[in-house]
């Protein structure tokens, strides 16, 4: 499997709309000769964030002429948080990248059944197996900094600033870091255990080279899917 960074995801879908966009005879010729290119792409935040979070991300794919739709996870559950992204599936008109971060990786591993999907991308992120538990197989790796600022408050947990300027948001200027913090999205305290069959097992997955995410410890962001 291909491993790459959420830049070169942005350049090759760059590359990719080039190609497809260029008038040469010669670039004509090989997209009839190939499949249509991939144009639309939906981006899935992780716990803790929103839609926002792809904000650098999402320019750089509409400039490469991609059709871009970032979801706003409710966090509420798994269920719903999957029936926002298919919803966002559903709102495509053709053939669609489907990419995540952190826990998103959970969420899109459920939705990448939908018949739409060409491809899933995990940056960072979570890609359960089916009947996999979450928890369980976290508790086999140090426990994250960032889980010390959590709050629990009124059913749902969120971050504290401190532990989300330090530990969630580490390396993001801080003014950026407290934008982030404004939007967090708080995570609903019940959830599912175990996930369903993924669709990663029918779909081409690619995951990405690891990034800073405190949140998820290094070694089980690399566990292997199987």
């Amino acid at each position: 499997m291909m491993v790459i960074s959420r830049r070169q995801f942005s350049a090759l879908g760059a590359g990719a709309a080039a190609a497809t966009l260029s008038g040469a005879p010669a670039a004509r010729a090989a997209t009839r000769r190939r499949k249509p290119a991939v144009r639309n792409v939906v981006l899935v935040h992780g716990a803790y964030a929103d839609g926002s979070s792809w904000a650098k991300v999402i320019p750089l794919l509409q400039a490469a002429g991609m059709n871009v739709i970032a979801v706003q996870n409710p966090l509420t559950s798994l269920a719903d948080d999957v029936a926002a992204t298919n919803f966002a599936l559903a709102r495509q008109d053709a053939p669609t990248v489907l990419v995540a971060h952190s826990y998103g990786g959970t969420v899109i591993s459920q939705a990448g059944l939908a018949p739409n999907v060409a491809a899933l991308v995990y940056v960072a992120a979570r890609a359960p197996e089916a009947g996999e538990d979450f928890a369980a197989l976290s508790a086999k790796f140090p426990t994250p900094p960032v889980n010390s600022g959590i709050i629990t408050s009124h059913g749902f947990k969120f971050l504290s600033q401190q532990a989300f300027l330090q530990d969630f948001a580490n390396g993001v200027p801080r003014k950026e870091a407290l934008e982030l913090y404004a939007v967090q999205g708080p995570l609903s305290t019940p959830r599912p255990p175990r996930a369903s069959p993924p669709g990663i097992r029918s779909r081409p997955g690619t995951p990405s080279r690891r990034t800073t995410a405190p949140s998820i410890p290094s070694l089980s962001a690399s566990w292997p899917s199987g």
